[in-house]
């Protein structure tokens, strides 16, 4: 036998042996757990830069075991669209809100009403303990999915095209205040003293503009990143809403993982959402003398009044009748 044959001889299992190992590359790439995540936010919003950090926390937690793939602008699916694709497979990760939740899960509708948590540090006591346990209980039963962390979204108030004495809501009489196009959002808007008109998000600054409605509500970092206060005159701390979003995976999706991996998961999403609270906390601090900087007036009106007829008219409401007996008693006492 000649050298070169016997080299060749030599070689042929070697490399018989690469080949296998080099097709076996990507099925062990596919071994990755793909976690899809679909969300409306844009880019410089607080939480759209939280998934970043989600990712960040659970490669550095669990390396090469995860594919976290983020899309941002609704660009996956369309806001409020998300809950139906996990159910169907089609999306492993989403924040929802609590109108979202609402829609199937009726006893969550409370988190709706005006005045119910009172601030960021109240709402992560009610939802880090018993009571959302129980409404995250329910939340999986009954949507297939499973809440990982609660993000603050931002507290709500009242923002008007031509400034006015703002102290209880017999003087929001008359005002055609944009919400948001569900009845739930409407209802609000009427116990706030004033006719609530429902109006496309993406039409408020323009409807703003030539009078079509007189105001608006939305946390102030919105004002300000829709510039709606080159719209307006004032601004009328109200309160009336410490509004969440709940970071949730699919329920189908979290029971396919080990313990370490869900806890892996668990701490990413409680980071996240951690970055993304002390983040708004601290803008919402410092935005009000933006705004006067604009040359908007900020006013303080009877906040007491306001919680007053807000909370009577909810007690009086279809939307009581559903909440779960004593819970309205249970996050009053929640400190």
């Amino acid at each position: 036998m000649t050298p070169f044959k016997s080299t060749r001889r030599c070689l042929i299992p070697i490399l018989v042996g690469l080949a296998l190992c080099t097709g076996l590359l990507p099925a062990l790439a596919q071994t990755k757990i793909a976690l899809r995540i679909s969300t409306p936010a844009v880019p410089d919003d607080w939480h759209a830069k939280m998934w970043t950090v989600f990712k960040d926390s659970l490669d550095k937690a669990a390396p090469n075991q995860f594919d976290v793939q983020i899309h941002l602008n609704a660009s996956l699916f369309k806001q409020g669209a998300e809950p139906a694709a996990m159910a169907r497979g089609n999306l492993e990760l989403t924040t929802v809100s609590a109108f979202d939740i609402a829609k199937l899960v009726p006893e969550f509708s409370i988190f709706t009403a005006g005045y119910i948590v009172r601030d960021p540090q109240h709402q992560q006591k009610v939802f880090s303990g018993p009571i959302g346990d129980e409404l995250f209980k329910a939340v999986a039963d009954k949507m297939e999915i499973t809440v990982l962390s609660t993000a603050y979204l931002g507290t709500r108030q009242v923002n008007l095209r031509e400034a006015r004495n703002v102290r209880t809501p017999a003087d929001l009489k008359g005002i055609k205040l944009r919400m948001p196009g569900s009845k739930e959002w409407l209802f609000l808007g009427e116990t706030l003293g004033a006719t609530a008109t429902p109006l496309a998000f993406g039409e408020v600054y323009m409807g703003l503009k030539t009078g079509t409605i007189d105001g608006q509500d939305n946390p102030l970092p919105t004002v300000r990143a829709a510039k709606f206060y080159e719209v307006t005159k004032q601004l009328v701390l109200t309160n009336h809403l410490v509004d969440s979003l709940f970071i949730a995976i699919a329920s189908k999706t979290w029971n396919g993982l080990t313990a370490a991996q869900k806890q892996a998961v668990k701490s990413a999403a409680q980071a996240a959402t951690q970055y993304n609270n002390d983040n708004r906390i601290k803008e919402e601090a410092q935005i009000v003398d933006y705004f006067k900087q604009q040359g908007l007036q900020v006013s303080t009106p009877d906040v007491d009044a306001f919680r007053k007829s807000v909370q009577d008219a909810y007690a009086k409401s279809d939307y009581a009748k559903v909440w779960t007996k004593g819970m309205l008693e249970r996050i009053n006492n929640t400190r």
